[in-house]
């Protein structure tokens, strides 16, 4: 989602490249094309032309901060319009009642039924709730079935509804049941349709009136772009919502619908469904969905997902063997399957900022999922032992691996080359290494908030099962190094080839003055 309208967004921002002072004129051209991008992602034309007259205003009333070209002004005023356009602060659910209840509504197909569920394991995991799932559409028998399904996966209780009972009386007396069964979250899957009907409004209002829920979350796909928007306009004026969940945010919408729902409608987003599996469904942050359209990645979520699915003391352990140089193929594979939990490495690299432009510039040569399908297949061809002890690895087993694997020898043999390159790499990272210990760059993180950057990858240019290294990376994009870099490389090196690199150093120096002379 979004790549469409973070490519057209770049195109606009290289009108301004070069440019030493922003004028009416650059202005005006830089966001025509910021105009055509937003409405091509089918953003709502009346929150297109507020979101550009505020921009042009901002640029050519505020001064050009120190230290920024022209350019990155307008990206920083973007940036915060964007930030302002999506919601501002990120909205979550009035948690505090008990039972906290949450009425669930929107057209049929939208994903009210899975939402249901997701909602149930996001706040039982988060805020440690017992849900109570209540099917209340029984106009359609498949959504009863489907939502018991799911309270069977998550192990949470569920109302017995059945087709033949009135909508109403299913929400009321599921309330006693929640109450008697010491559930503290209700969660009431209500019926939709393929449009909006008078019959299906009084049902909805009749519910609100009998059940007074704290919540009334509209359901909207954002595949569907503006017709969302209108359908929650409608929602809205009937039930009064109190916010927005966008279904189907990790397919390839074009974004109208979150960029258009706020201000149509004066409600927030507040989740967004990112994949079809129960724990994926993610708070709607404006600032870090405003970074994501920007291609500025967003580190914060990313962070996130990695501490929900990687243990904090198996993390520990880890980080000690790459500081002591036993980091083997049966660490590196076990931590490729953690990572894959998280999602598609695709979309994970994404997040980190400057890697979406890497990728692009790479093409689908390498695509990262293939590179570790095939890593995975290759370490997993090898013996216990060898997955161990690596140095075992002899001609005729890089021929027996390569084999197991499907795969070439050369790549059995440029896989362990770039492992022990990588190794050598983390070692240094994490102060590792003969003799006194070493802080390490990783040590050294917590002073550089403010200052610090990227560590130089080059080390691990064109790595197989190490996506979106390409050759010569010296650091992401527009951040500067990180200090100490050179002193770690330097201690890295022996001795001896350190004292040779000095002699040759005064030799040149000393042929130098001679010549001067």
């Amino acid at each position: 989602m979004f790549e469409s309208l973070q490519d057209r967004l770049g195109n606009a921002f290289q009108k301004f490249k070069g440019q030493k002072h922003l004028t009416e004129d650059n202005v005006k051209e830089g966001l025509r094309e910021v105009r055509l991008a937003l409405l091509e992602a089918d953003v709502n034309f009346k929150v297109v032309k507020q979101f550009v007259d505020h921009v042009k205003e901002r640029a050519l009333g505020d001064e050009v901060l120190k230290g920024l070209e022209p350019g990155q002004h307008i990206i920083k005023i973007v940036n915060d319009e964007l930030i302002e356009l999506l919601g501002g602060e990120q909205q979550d659910l009035d948690i505090k009642a008990k039972p906290l209840k949450l009425m669930m509504v929107g057209l049929q197909g939208s994903g009210k039924t899975t939402s249901s569920g997701k909602l149930a394991l996001f706040l039982r995991k988060k805020h440690g709730k017992k849900p109570y799932l209540v099917p209340a559409d029984v106009y359609r028998p498949a959504a009863i079935d489907q939502l018991t399904t799911l309270a069977k996966q998550l192990d949470v209780p569920v109302y017995p509804s059945t087709p033949d009972m009135n909508p109403v009386d299913i929400c009321q007396d599921a309330l006693k049941k929640a109450e008697e069964l010491g559930c503290d979250l209700v969660l009431f899957d209500t019926a939709g349709r393929l449009h909006i009907d008078e019959t299906l409004m009084d049902e909805l209002e009749n519910i609100k009136k009998s059940c007074n829920p704290q919540e009334i979350l509209f359901v909207a796909d954002a595949m569907t772009g503006q017709d969302a928007v209108t359908v929650a306009e409608a929602f809205n004026e009937k039930l009064d919502i109190s916010g927005v969940i966008l279904t189907k945010m990790d397919g390839d919408a074009r974004g109208g619908a979150a960029l258009s729902i706020k201000t149509v409608t004066g409600k927030s987003v507040k989740f967004v469904g990112v994949g079809e599996k129960l724990s994926e469904l993610e708070l709607f942050h404006p600032d870090r969905i405003a970074s994501r359209i920007l291609g500025m990645g967003d580190m914060m979520t990313l962070i996130e997902k990695a501490q929900t699915e990687i243990d904090e003391e198996e993390a520990k352990v880890l980080a000690d063997k790459m500081a002591k140089a036993e980091f083997d193929f049966e660490d590196f594979r076990s931590h490729m399957r953690k990572i894959k939990k998280l999602g598609s490495m695709e979309g994970l690299l994404k997040m980190i900022p400057g890697m979406g432009n890497m990728m692009k510039q790479m093409g689908q040569d390498s695509l990262p999922e293939d590179e570790m399908k095939r890593t995975e297949a290759i370490i997993s061809s090898m013996t216990m032992q060898e997955r161990r002890q690596p140095k075992l690895i002899n001609q005729s087993r890089k021929e027996r691996i390569a084999k197991g694997s499907g795969v070439t020898v050369a790549d059995v043999n440029a896989l362990i080359k770039n492992f022990k390159q990588m190794s050598q790499v983390m070692q240094v990272m994490m102060g590792g290494g003969k003799g006194k210990k070493k802080k390490g760059l990783l040590g050294k993180l917590k002073g550089l908030a403010g200052g610090g950057g990227m560590p130089d990858m080059s080390a691990m240019a064109g790595m197989d099962g190490m996506p979106g290294m390409p050759p010569g990376m010296g650091g992401m994009p527009g951040m500067p190094g990180m200090p100490g870099m050179e002193e770690e490389g330097k201690r890295s090196i022996s001795k001896k080839t350190l004292k040779a690199r000095n002699k040759k150093k005064a030799a040149k120096k000393a042929k130098k003055k001679k010549k001067k002379k």
